[in-house]
């Protein structure tokens, strides 16, 4: 990806300076800066591929731009037009030779209708330029991650629906803790991929503002509208102060680190796929497993193991962006040239991982016997008597103190209501059913009638659960018109512009 400065600064080559057609050194840089080793490590051509079509866009909403404005005639921008058609119909891999996209296309328009071709780059640099097109692919690319998220919540949703009684056990620092359910561990993860999705909505918003009108770094003396150029390409207005519109890359920043938050997000739920299914606590499809290539038995959760390692491509993607940008000087630097692969790799990852982490949940089985006998697997209930214990004015720290010595007496399994009993006559001086029903205790020491007990708002109870059901779709129904009315934005102006430049046909 390319950040290639302009060395003739806003005005660029405005009146055609390439006089001779062909050549072969370009228009920027010329027989003086065109040769030697450095042209090649300088060179982001084969990389640029990826924001052909967006360098295509902001050429043509620019030259309309020059038209209306006055500053190139009619039937310049015309043949520009015609010109960038032709490019983009012979496609990228037809370019001729140059230091970066930007170059490459502009060389090919003076090539193909002489030096008027260079009046496509009045009043403007390639610093604005190429930060209006990383901001214009950039902003597809989060538009499908955000879509990946909100497929990724409607897997969730839909199998927590379908599991909201199905009894599991719950773990702190990987130990048995108490019963909950699958829906409730499953709607845990919905929630954190919302906050993910809305990260990535903001990060969008960011991105879409338009820097083009900002020249190198210090405007221009031509009059320009970068409102209409904005409204073209479908921005949501203009980056105001034109040094940092050229140089600015914290959207590039704030949108791998929402990509990365969501990357930790994914792995979590991929590490404790990984580890119900070594368990028997879930079954994976094939689709997302694999066999041994000498163990014939065995089914191995690659897939979600290669989310797991996505995290550490898109924090490692992070902490490159941040350490090319920290203490880069105003404006422009080439070290940004480096810079936006970070992006574009870490963007792809993760929305690449969030689909098969999708697809694993949608597609896995939940088998309800066996979850319900491991649900009160090491005395995971014993909240729920001490609870009962601390309802009936026993201070909880006492309670507490009764359970730890129940747990230690049956040696870690769930005792017996005998020795409940033993216990609190040895620590409460009194009968435990003195305080609590017996009936009360047996519900308590039930794991499925323990998740009924835990009613309160965000809990495990079916009541509970129903309604982070609700939110849940109500927040994806949200985030998904979002999205929509975002896509559709960008559709109406890509028409607008389609139908300006026709115009000039």
């Amino acid at each position: 990806m390319t950040d290639g400065e302009d060395p003739n600064g806003d005005a660029g080559v405005q009146d055609g300076g390439r006089t001779a057609e062909g050549g072969g050194s370009g228009v920027v840089r010329r027989d003086r800066f065109s040769g030697g080793p450095a042209r090649g490590f300088m060179s982001s051509l084969a990389a640029d591929e990826r924001i052909f079509a967006a360098d295509l866009a902001v050429d043509r909403a620019h030259v309309v731009m020059l038209a209306e404005q006055g500053i190139v005639a009619d039937d310049v921008a015309g043949e520009i037009l015609a010109a960038l058609d032709g490019i983009e119909s012979a496609g990228h891999s037809a370019l001729p030779d140059g230091e970066d996209v930007h170059e490459a296309i502009e060389t090919a328009v003076v090539d193909r209708i002489g030096s008027d071709g260079g009046k496509m780059h009045t009043a403007r640099s390639r610093n604005d330029e190429v930060a209006a097109c990383i901001r214009y692919r950039l902003r597809e690319d989060l538009l499908g991650a955000i879509e990946a998220t909100v497929a990724l919540r409607e897997a969730l949703s839909a199998v927590a629906a379908e599991h909201v009684d199905t009894v599991m056990p719950g773990y702190t620092h990987l130990q048995p803790a108490q019963p909950t359910t699958v829906a409730h561990f499953l709607l845990s993860y919905e929630s954190a991929a919302a906050r993910d999705t809305a990260r990535l909505l903001d990060a969008y918003d960011r991105t879409n503002r338009s820097p083009l009108g900002a020249a190198a770094f210090a405007g221009t003396p031509f009059d320009v509208d970068r409102h209409r150029t904005a409204e073209l390409l479908g921005f949501e207005g203009v980056i105001e102060n034109s040094m940092d519109a050229s140089a600015g890359r914290d959207f590039l920043a704030e949108s791998t680190a929402a990509l990365a938050i969501h990357a930790t997000t994914l792995s979590g739920l991929a590490e404790d796929l990984v580890l119900f299914a070594n368990k028997g606590y879930v079954d994976l499809a094939d689709a997302y497993s694999s066999t041994s290539s000498i163990m014939p038995q065995k089914v191995n959760p690659d897939t979600l193991e290669l989310v797991r390692a996505v995290a550490g491509d898109a924090v490692g993607g992070l902490t490159g962006l941040l350490t090319t940008l920290k203490g880069l000087p105003r404006a422009y630097n080439r070290d940004l040239q480096r810079a936006t692969p970070h992006a574009w790799e870490t963007v792809d990852a993760v929305s690449e991982a969030a689909a098969v982490a999708a697809g694993a949940v949608g597609s896995a089985e939940w088998p309800t016997e066996t979850l319900a006998e491991a649900a009160g697997a090491g005395f995971s209930t014993a909240t729920g008597v001490a609870d009962a214990l601390a309802m009936a004015g026993v201070p909880f720290r006492t309670a507490h103190e009764v359970l730890a010595e129940a747990a230690e007496r049956s040696e870690g399994e769930t005792p017996t209501v005998a020795t409940l009993d033993e216990v609190a006559a040895d620590v409460l001086g009194a009968s435990l059913f003195e305080y609590v029903r017996r009936e009360d205790v047996a519900a308590a020491l039930d794991p499925a009638e323990s998740v009924r007990s835990r009613d309160s708002p965000g809990g495990p109870a079916p009541e509970a659960v129903a309604s982070q059901l609700d939110a849940a779709d109500v927040g994806i129904d949200a985030d998904s018109s979002a999205l929509a009315s975002r896509r559709e934005a960008l559709d109406e102006a890509a028409s607008t512009l389609a139908a300006e430049v026709e115009t000039y046909g």
